[in-house]
């Protein structure tokens, strides 16, 4: 298949417009209408994950991190980055990266952290603002329920466990067609009166041009009046980090032991034990200090996450116990994750999981 299919498919799950702005996502190095056979999933896009590409007869690399975050200059093979663009091109083997955008879905690297720890009930910790936009337009009452139905399969209508969602009023709509114009009712010249629908539905606002589109198929007007509203709602389903409960509540120690088995740790750090059992948790694939007073606000008992600081260990103040449990770590399974994915929708594609250990920290034990 073409590489587009796959992309698309990915970016359908985790869209690019959720992606941090600091972020790099998405297609790196290839052309969408490469042909490919076969993908190789990491968490880091490595000299050795390239190589390991070209032996296995790899198309295509899809990582969680992004080899490239910054503008490239020089192409002389001075840096690891340098390098492995370099390499990539010379072999035709395109680099697709999928970061923040796969952290910030219900579906993505924290859901897989929480199965893995048997944690259910899940929400997103803190939900994105401005994400979501609301579209109103007119239409005739016979053909409000294509309309409807248009707007829904093109993405409208989502409310966290809800779909096609949509207000409706009914009311009478006036115009006069002018001269050159087709009108679907009434005459060229006079005023006319139409009972018409006005229907309201939400849509993320990356679907924008899809959803205008799917209405203008769908309208029966020569010209289709409507509106577009930016809202200020929290977005439910995309946000960072997570929380939710264990089945049963643990001792703190039994806790960590767990953790430290289920994630494949060789080491945990963490601030003091409070003596309280654990049973409502927080998590955050990779870098999630940002999130330790939303975890405290929402009365999470635990808080796990990686690249941990000294200094910011000591902003739990004995509310929360933060287990560091290392970036690598925390993500690992977000390989496992994308291979899921990809085969699930791709039955026939063949996705080889890395055999190369990327994570750049080593414990000497």
């Amino acid at each position: 298949m073409k590489l587009s299919q796959l992309t698309s498919y990915l970016e359908s799950l985790a869209p690019l417009a959720y992606q941090e702005d600091y972020d790099n996502s998405g297609l790196i190095v290839g052309h969408p209408d490469q042909e490919i056979n076969q993908a190789l999933v990491s968490l880091d896009c490595t000299e050795a994950v390239v190589d390991e590409a070209i032996a296995t007869g790899c198309q295509v690399v899809i990582s969680h991190h992004p080899i490239v975050f910054k503008g490239l200059k020089k192409f002389n093979g001075k840096t690891y980055v340098e390098r492995v663009v370099e390499k990539a091109i010379r072999h035709n083997i395109a680099l697709y990266a999928i970061h923040t955008n796969l952290d910030s879905v219900m579906d993505g690297v924290n859901a897989k952290i929480c199965d893995t720890l048997g944690i259910t009930n899940t929400r997103i910790l803190t939900p994105r603002h401005g994400l979501l936009k609301k579209l109103v337009t007119f239409v005739p009452v016979e053909q409000a329920e294509q309309v409807r139905k248009a707007l829904f399969h093109a993405g409208a209508g989502h409310i966290g466990n809800y779909s096609e969602v949509s207000f409706n009023a009914g009311g009478t709509g006036t115009f006069k067609a002018g001269e050159g114009s087709n009108p679907y009712v009434g005459e060229v010249g006079m005023r006319h009166s139409e009972a018409e629908v006005r229907i309201e539905s939400i849509y993320p606002a990356n679907l924008e041009s899809k959803i205008i589109m799917a209405l203008v198929l769908a309208h029966p007007y020569e010209e289709v009046a409507y509106d577009l509203y930016s809202l200020t709602n929290q977005n439910q389903q995309v946000g960072s980090g997570m929380i939710g409960e264990l089945e049963e509540a643990m001792d703190e120690a039994d806790f960590l032991a767990g953790i430290k088995a289920s994630m494949v740790c060789k080491v945990i750090r963490h601030t003091a034990l409070l003596g309280r059992r654990i049973k409502k948790v927080a998590v955050c694939g990779g870098s999630g200090s940002f999130l330790l007073k939303h975890a405290i606000a929402a009365g999470a008992d635990a808080f796990i996450t990686a690249d941990y600081k000294y200094h910011e260990f000591f902003d739990a103040e004995g509310k929360i116990v933060i287990a560091d449990i290392g970036h690598f770590e925390s993500e690992q399974f977000t390989q496992q994750l994308l291979c899921e994915l990809i085969q699930k929708k791709f039955s026939n594609f063949a996705i080889r999981l890395t055999k190369v250990n990327t994570n750049p920290v080593k414990y000497f034990i």
